[in-house]
């Protein structure tokens, strides 16, 4: 009865074929035409290896793709929560409220997915205007809601600026890398 390979021959050598020296080595066993040294691999800096620690750990990261829909009620969720906590927790600071604001952003531009990046920089301010309504100090009354609510939309504009601005960034780089991905196909 005749025995069948098991493995494909092109997995490694066939039996009783001698094995050649590598080609092209010099003295030594370097590549011809390298200087000594050339080959020899040294270690990542500490500030390489920590970039790298840092982009293993966002890939491990949930990757949801929101639609810009979805993006916008993440978004506007989120910050009325953050609002809300902000206004039990720290007596309604609009400081406190700003930095929780710029995360939102990097996460709803960098969740959206590709055929809704333009709504990004669009929802991002509806939803600090949203989330900003337990915050805003005010006095009785709705004329004495809305007037806090008007100024702490004027003196935090700085937030809102800037969170937009990361959300415009993320977005056109998205969108560049996706042109330029697109173009060498």
């Amino acid at each position: 009865m005749e025995q069948h390979r098991t493995r494909s021959p092109r997995y490694g050598t066939p039996r009783g074929t001698p094995r050649l020296p590598p080609q092209g080595r010099g003295p030594g066993g370097r590549p011809e035409g390298r200087p000594p040294g050339a080959g020899v691999r040294r270690p990542a800096p500490p500030v390489v290896l920590a970039v790298r620690r840092i982009a293993r750990a966002v890939r491990r990261m949930p990757n949801p793709r929101l639609t810009g829909l979805g993006g916008g009620l993440f978004c506007g969720v989120l910050m009325l929560a953050s609002g809300c906590l902000d206004s039990l927790l720290f007596g309604s600071s609009t400081t406190v409220y700003g930095v929780l604001f710029l995360p939102v952003c990097v996460l709803t531009a960098v969740w959206i997915r590709k055929a809704d990046l333009v709504t990004a920089p669009v929802v991002v301010p509806i939803a600090f205007a949203v989330g900003l309504l337990p915050v805003a100090d005010g006095s009785d009354g709705a004329d004495g809601r809305l007037m806090g609510f008007v100024t702490a939309l004027a003196t935090e504009a700085g937030w809102l600026y800037g969170g937009t601005l990361i959300a415009g960034v993320i977005v056109t780089v998205r969108r560049v890398r996706m042109v330029r991905r697109r173009r060498r196909v």
